[in-house]
């Protein structure tokens, strides 16, 4: 993206900004799907993005699932009023619990994202993949589908990622206590002989320089971000939302948790931005 787009922050009670030109709207339990915004920032760097993180509410996999349903609800009511053409449910949980709802309720595209079980499960060798998740995506019923599918005939060993979230959410990736933490999820599947870890969260993309210094160097790590926004692309282009000419996108987060610890997750992203700062 060039140095010139602008990525602006702001606190969650901001109500009446508009942009000029529709938006693609994303929203997660947190600061994590902001690794579903960039891969979208680069695929399509003439759109404008509208981010809504909320911290608040992070993890949203320790909820219930009628918990999941209304705050993906409001999400979605605050990314319509601020004029988004399409909303992108950058968390696995609220993907694998309301994005049926959200479907059934509000009358624009949507794009979910589940774990990558599909192409873990087509390229194994050792016929064992490790997935690290949330409990509320692990429980819900869309992963269990998706992995009857596409793993039926593999052995998929499912670990809860417990405090990981919070860890990350608390600006806290590079530490002992994250290290200790997540040696404690993943070195059991090492010892069963995975040959592919599925990051099934989208906070956990951001835990991949930590994951390599604990893994074998045959096992490889996947997560949703790329297909995420490819699919995008698609229904974008599917439905005549694309936005024409050449003009870079702009970029709004609004967060109703910790501002720095947002802004210091996109300080270390390879897109170049600018910042303003509303604290009110």
């Amino acid at each position: 993206m060039s140095p010139n787009s602008h990525c602006f922050f702001y606190f969650w009670e901001v109500h009446y900004y508009r942009m000029e030109k529709q938006a693609i709207g994303i929203f997660d339990s947190g600061i994590g799907g902001t690794s579903i915004w960039k891969e979208i920032a680069i695929a399509l760097p003439n759109e404008d993005t509208i981010y809504l993180a909320d911290s608040k509410y992070a993890p949203y996999g320790k909820r219930s699932k009628e918990e999941i349903v209304s705050l993906s609800i409001k999400n979605t009511k605050k990314l319509l009023e601020l004029n988004c053409k399409i909303i992108v449910v950058a968390c696995n949980t609220a993907t694998t619990n309301a994005i049926k709802v959200l479907r059934k309720q509000f009358d624009v595209p949507f794009i979910g994202i589940e774990p990558a079980i599909k192409p873990a499960a087509l390229n194994t060798k050792t016929q064992k993949v490790g997935i690290l998740a949330t409990k509320g995506t692990l429980s819900s019923e869309l992963f269990a589908t998706t992995s009857d599918i596409y793993a039926n005939n593999i052995d998929v060993i499912e670990v809860i990622g417990t405090g990981l979230v919070e860890l990350i959410e608390d600006g806290k990736i590079y530490t002992p206590e994250m290290f200790t933490l997540l040696s404690s999820y993943v070195r059991p599947l090492v010892e069963k002989d995975i040959d592919y870890l599925v990051l099934g969260c989208s906070h956990y993309p951001y835990l991949i320089p930590v994951l390599e210094k604990i893994l074998p160097k045959n096992i490889i790590i996947i997560d949703s971000g790329e297909a995420v926004a490819r699919q995008t692309k698609v229904v974008l282009l599917n439905n005549n939302l694309l936005k024409t000419g050449s003009s870079k996108g702009s970029h709004l987060f609004f967060t109703n948790g910790k501002l720095s610890i947002l802004q210091d997750i996109l300080k270390k992203s390879n897109i170049s931005t600018d910042s303003n700062l509303l604290d009110f």
